[in-house]
Parts: structure tokens; C-alpha cells; sequence
């Protein structure tokens, strides 16, 4: 991928946890773990609006990749195929 560092690597793996908030009617706040395919664990914490476009990217055709250097999140192959499928 254009900008990516060499280790970046595709996310086989993403669960989210919702963590109450302890102030009543607070909104709580989502925390979500990516493992990577060399069995690396990140831990991110997005907004709401935020889980919810990974979400729907998750659920896609989408492959989703993971740069641990630049902390950022890759969605490869929205339309069309660019990276293989297969690794």
C-alpha cells in the first residue's frame, strides 16, 4: 500500500468490548482489539461514529489491514482487487 510501512499486516481478527461509563447515562466507551495475521494484538478505543464505519468496513468485501507504525487503519480492496485475497 502507497505510504505504508513494511509492517503492516492484514487483521484477521476484530472484537470490540463496550465498557459502561460510571457516571449514570453516560455513554460508556468502546474499546477494540485487532489481531494481526503474526498473532499481534492492538488496542484501539474509536468513537462511536467511528466503530460503526469499522463495522460496516468488517462486514464488507473489504480487506482490512493494520500499520502498527504509522497507527494507521487500512481498508484494501473496496471495489475492485488490488491486493490478493489470498496471502
Amino acid at each position: 500500500m502507497p505510504g505504508a510501512s513494511d509492517q503492516t499486516r492484514r487483521i484477521k481478527a476484530l472484537n470490540a468490548n463496550w465498557v459502561p461509563d460510571e457516571v449514570a447515562g453516560g455513554d460508556g466507551r468502546f474499546e477494540v482489539m485487532l489481531v494481526t495475521d503474526d498473532d499481534a494484538r492492538h488496542v484501539l478505543a474509536p468513537s462511536p461514529a467511528t466503530l460503526t464505519a469499522l463495522v460496516a468496513l468488517a462486514q464488507a468485501d473489504a480487506m482490512l489491514l493494520w500499520d502498527p507504525t504509522n497507527k494507521t487503519l487500512i481498508a484494501a480492496n473496496i471495489a475492485g482487487e488490488w491486493l490478493p485475497s489470498q496471502p
